[in-house]
């Protein structure tokens, strides 16, 4: 049995039931899973390993529960950069088109090492777009040399344009193939127990992008194999205007009638829902996925993510493709995510007269949404906050840098309110993958060299 003690952190944040904050706090691991959280004082005095996080505060580690990692090599792509969701996708998917199998190896890297450095430990990953023989595969191996927890999604497309679809032809796939392909991935690694590492979801893309039949078999699929099920839903008035024009329904309506509503289930986005389509949400257990930033940079809109927890709607937290965010911040996320409920606050408050204004999403409700919110969006009962029986999965940073200088007097909430920081400690069932600020898994020059390199051959003008 192999051992870490963590102790002497400033504030070690539970996320518990109770939400517990214990100053001075500590945890105690053993191969991999918590077996006691509290004062360092209490815990064991020796262990394999001791990390004495003295000057830091310590919270569980944070959940991406969308992101298109493939995406980070079309960062700020000129012709993309002031465009809506339709017309920067019909811009991009030729450039997509020509990925090789080493670039989806090359992006997963890049993109999980960033999310290590903003404190994230388990990332759900939305692959639809398998060009050149790509494969699933390809993530699934990047992601086990970085050290996070993968929730991969077998993402697909199989209406291109000629079935009045938004994706060009030469980038969908037969959908025969699409589910013989999602079955073998479930049986080869699919692992749903307790502290997995790896599990498969079905995630065909987008009401624009596939068939009604698509949905339905997938959804099918999932449920003898007991998978869970994800796609992109409500995230543009485009989107409505489309799903009423070829469906005769709105989009949350549509996927109730494809049988894509219920637990098992969380959609990316969801902008734009109304009050019954929330209330839906939370009497089925359909789970959400906010990414504001992406929303904030493609000029899609503000999720009424406060109306949605308020009904008791699961709300976790994505950064989105890394050509929508720019970035792979999940920390930041959380900051946009707050500042972003706000600002749709102060909007619903200018149109009131004489009621009392909308309330403000708090610090520590954002970390909740990346943390507790996600772990329940993905069905992870064994990730989301630091107790005993837990995966010992865990960020901290160090509060004595500039950044937080003021700020001490609250320093759960300065991680939110000041400007995002990088990790100085991230680690996934007791095993560091970042280390005094620095990921220990990947040589990063390398990989940055390698990434740059494979983003200038896709993107360079034919």
């Amino acid at each position: 049995m192999k051992t870490l003690l963590v102790r002497n952190a400033d504030v070690l944040v539970t996320m518990d039931d109770q939400r517990r904050e214990i100053p001075g706090g500590g945890l105690f691991v053993c191969d991999g899973m918590i077996e006691q959280v509290g004062p360092s004082v209490d815990l064991p005095a020796q262990a394999d390993e001791v990390l004495d996080l003295r000057g830091h505060v310590l919270l569980p580690g944070l959940i991406n529960t969308h992101h298109h990692f493939y995406q980070t090599l079309t960062r700020a792509v000129p012709a993309a950069q002031d465009a809506n969701l339709f017309n920067w996708l019909k811009t991009l998917y030729p450039i997509w088109g020509r990925m090789q199998p080493e670039d989806i190896r090359i992006s997963t890297k890049t993109a999980l090492v960033e999310l290590a450095l903003s404190g994230c430990t388990t990332a759900s990953d939305h692959l639809y777009i398998f060009p050149n023989d790509s494969r699933l595969d390809d993530e699934i191996e990047s992601a086990r040399e970085v050290g996070l927890r993968l929730h991969a999604s077998r993402g697909s497309m199989s209406r291109g344009e000629s079935k009045g679809g938004l994706p060009p032809d030469h980038v969908v796939e037969d959908e025969a193939f699409i589910l013989k392909d999602s079955q073998r991935l479930i049986e080869q690694y699919h692992d749903p127990n307790p502290g997995s590492m790896l599990q498969i979801v079905l995630a065909p893309c987008s009401p624009f992008s596939v068939t009604s039949d698509l949905m339905r078999a997938s959804a099918s699929l999932a449920r003898e194999y007991g998978v869970r099920l994800h796609t992109h839903l409500a995230e543009t008035q485009d989107e409505e205007a489309f799903c009423l024009e070829l469906f005769g329904y709105r989009p949350v309506e549509y996927m109730d009638i494809v049988n894509w509503i219920g637990p098992d289930v969380w959609f990316a986005h969801s902008v734009h829902v109304n009050k019954e389509e929330i209330d839906l949400y939370a009497r089925t257990g359909c789970g959400v996925a906010h990414c504001p930033t992406s929303n904030m940079r493609l000029a899609s809109g503000i999720a009424p993510i406060l109306e949605m927890l308020t009904a008791g709607v699961k709300v976790g937290l994505g950064v989105d493709g890394s050509a929508s965010n720019d970035g792979s911040n999940l920390l930041e996320e959380v900051r946009q995510a707050m500042l972003a409920s706000r600002v749709r606050a102060g909007l619903m408050g200018a149109s009131l007269s004489g009621e009392a204004a909308p309330p403000l999403m708090t610090a520590r409700q954002a970390l909740e949404i990346a943390t507790r919110g996600s772990a329940a969006v993905l069905g992870r009962a064994d990730l989301g906050s630091l107790q005993p029986g837990k995966c010992a999965d865990f960020f901290a940073v160090n509060l004595n840098r500039l950044d937080f200088a003021g700020a001490l007097h609250d320093p759960v909430a300065a991680l939110v309110f000041c400007a995002p920081v990088r990790a100085d400690y991230t680690v996934v069932g007791g095993k560091m993958v970042v280390k005094e600020g620095q990921p220990v898994t990947v040589d990063l020059p390398r990989l940055i060299e390698a990434h740059n390199r494979a983003a200038r051959r896709l993107t360079e003008v034919r």
